[in-house]
């Protein structure tokens, strides 16, 4: 079985729920980045150390997190050895694709799983180093699903 590496919520605010969630399970986090994908902009943080991560995003609602006025459980994050191979397994197994970051030049995809009320999100193996560098340097290495 391949292990998530990282669960995650879309808040309405990044640093209360940083707060939060500190004190209630003494977690640390790395510093929050600012992104854009598309036309959406977005705030976004992992916890500090080791996967499993805890990732939080901010953005305003609409965009590939949905109605982000509260704030929810979005999805499980795996690593995926070809992620367009897993979006039609997914596609093929009966979970609609909720939005692709492949058109946007971002190589993931959420699929939704109505069964757990969220979504289960592809990141492409190639962005692992890059992760790893940006939000655990030196951080080991994480398995992936095989998609052959």
């Amino acid at each position: 079985m391949t292990a998530f590496y990282h669960v995650c919520f879309t808040v309405p605010d990044l640093p209360a729920a940083m707060t939060d969630l500190t004190a209630a399970a003494g977690v640390q986090w790395r510093e929050p980045v600012a992104g854009r994908i598309g036309e959406w902009d977005y705030r976004i943080v992992f916890t500090a150390g080791d996967a499993p991560y805890i990732e939080l995003i901010e953005a305003s609602a609409g965009g590939p997190w949905g109605d982000t006025t509260g704030a929810r459980f979005h999805h499980l994050g795996f690593w995926s050895s070809d992620v367009t191979a897993g979006a039609a397994r997914l596609e093929a197994a009966g979970f609609p694709e909720a939005f692709s970051g492949c058109p946007y030049g971002r190589p993931f995809v959420y699929h939704r799983l109505d069964s757990i009320g969220a979504q289960v999100e592809l990141m492409d193996l190639a962005r692992q180093s890059d992760f790893l560098t940006a939000w655990n340097p030196g951080g080991a290495a994480m398995p992936a699903i095989s998609e052959e």
